[in-house]
């Protein structure tokens, strides 16, 4: 027997009427069956928050025992991801600490290595920013340009690039946009459009 999708509707409609009509069907057998139970939430401690990166405003539910965070999911109930997290909002568990202590794989301390080098040496956060500050200096101050090939002033250094990350939160990303804008930097993009 062939039924095509109108025909299907028509006799489950029928059937479904029938199966009322009949009496087969009681409204109160329903109202008093046992009601099951089952918890929406772990039966840790959690803390309803917010994501830190992007300013698109996630809900995260962090899960606790005690003082020890043991994990970060999507809120489900908040409006905005309802329950789905990016990448970055995943890892804020790895990225930040595991448990009450520092998470074992996160750098904290700075390594260098030299041009033409093949081992990492360990420096000071004070040389490291020092150094930094002095290279971005160099580099800008060689490839500054005042006046275009037109005359106009442009006061901009085509010598340096910027990339963006993904793992700054909106804060950051506000004060590096603001610092390399001051510096002249034209040229500027992001790995999301990457």
């Amino acid at each position: 027997m062939d039924l095509d999708r109108r025909q299907f509707l028509k006799l489950s409609g029928a059937g479904a009427g029938g199966f009322l009509v009949t009496g087969r069907f009681k409204p109160e057998s329903l109202a008093r069956a046992p009601l099951k139970t089952f918890t929406l939430h772990k039966k840790v401690g959690e803390t309803v928050s917010i994501c830190a990166y992007c300013a698109g405003g996630c809900g995260i539910l962090v899960g606790r025992e005690g003082n020890k965070v043991v994990s970060i999911e999507g809120n489900p109930d908040h409006p905005i991801n309802r329950g789905a997290l990016c990448s970055k909002a995943q890892s804020l568990f790895q990225l930040r600490t595991v448990g009450d202590e520092d998470n074992p794989r996160r750098l904290t301390k700075v390594l260098y290595r030299p041009p033409n080098g093949s081992v990492w040496e360990e420096k000071s956060w004070d040389w490291a920013l020092t150094e930094i500050a002095r290279r971005i200096k160099t580099t800008r101050d060689a490839g500054f340009v005042e006046k275009d090939a037109g005359g106009a002033t442009v006061n901009r250094t085509e010598a340096i690039a910027h990339l963006g990350g993904t793992a700054l939160d909106n804060e950051e990303c506000y004060v590096l946009g603001k610092m390399v804008r001051a510096l002249g930097i034209v040229y500027l993009d992001h790995q999301a459009r990457i």
